[in-house]
């Protein structure tokens, strides 16, 4: 029996304060496939990511996971969000391994104590994104790039089969870039999907298997990464074989939200 792909966008349509911010986007994910989405600031890579977990309203299109349309979709604990960098040092005090083992919530009942099995995921998450002699450190004390490492750990350890990034590495040293690639290619192999938004594919590029750049909230390519230079600048690759020519762009105006 086919499975049925983690992630299916059709026409896909987000406006903000009434204005266009994603425009018609239509790209599928495949199972275990690791996809970049590329563009510059205000291109609406990170607009359309926020709506495909809701955190943006979709206009007009249709967004499937699993199979399911996103409005029906129950099943949370199957998608793993990283946002952007945010202030895990804030608020309540808490310890690199406490925030990592929230990452479980979503597949546990409530108020039952994790089991041996759990405890030992997340420190394998903790293990895997190189912070296993920090998992008892505030994470306050840690540096933007470990944080940000902090987030991801927090998302494996609800062991998702879709994983959706918004620019990782933004902001985080190399150090942490790596250790953040090299786990996603680890739970790429295991046979999850990922989505990971970039300004560039830097240390992400040897686990890359696809590129959607957009320029305006357009797609202008879709295909393979050895091709980008070319394909992002006037045509646009759907399904690795088709080319469609677009009329040129001007710079966009509008900020990433």
């Amino acid at each position: 029996m086919t499975q049925p792909q983690p992630l299916a966008l059709e026409d896909v349509g987000v406006v903000l304060d009434g204005r266009p911010i994603v425009r018609d986007v239509t790209f599928d994910v495949a199972p275990g496939q690791v996809v970049a989405v590329l563009g510059a600031n205000g291109s609406g890579k990170s607009t359309l990511l926020k709506a495909l977990v809701s955190l943006n309203p979709v206009s007009h299109g249709s967004v499937s996971l699993f199979g399911t349309p996103r409005p029906r979709f129950r099943d949370w604990h199957r998608v793993g969000y990283v946002p952007q960098r945010s202030n895990l040092g804030a608020g309540v005090p808490a310890t690199v391994r406490e925030v990592v083992a929230s990452g479980r919530i979503a597949r546990r009942r409530p108020f039952w104590p994790m089991s041996r099995h759990e405890q030992d995921l997340v420190d394998a998450a903790v293990d895997l994104v190189g912070l296993g002699g920090r998992a008892g450190h505030p994470v306050a004390t840690l540096s933007g790039g470990q944080q940000q490492r902090v987030l991801v750990a927090r998302t494996l350890a609800g062991e998702p089969d879709l994983l959706l990034l918004d620019e990782p590495n933004a902001g985080v040293d190399h150090a942490s870039q790596l250790a953040i690639a090299e786990t996603l290619g680890g739970r790429a192999d295991a046979g999850a999907s990922v989505v990971v938004v970039l300004h560039e594919l830097g240390p992400f590029a040897p686990l890359i298997d696809r590129v959607v750049a957009l320029r305006e909230g357009r797609v202008t390519y879709d295909g393979p990464p050895d091709q980008l230079a070319e394909g992002a600048t006037h045509t646009h690759h759907h399904d690795h074989t088709d080319e469609t020519r677009l009329p040129p762009m001007q710079a966009p105006l509008e900020g990433d939200r």
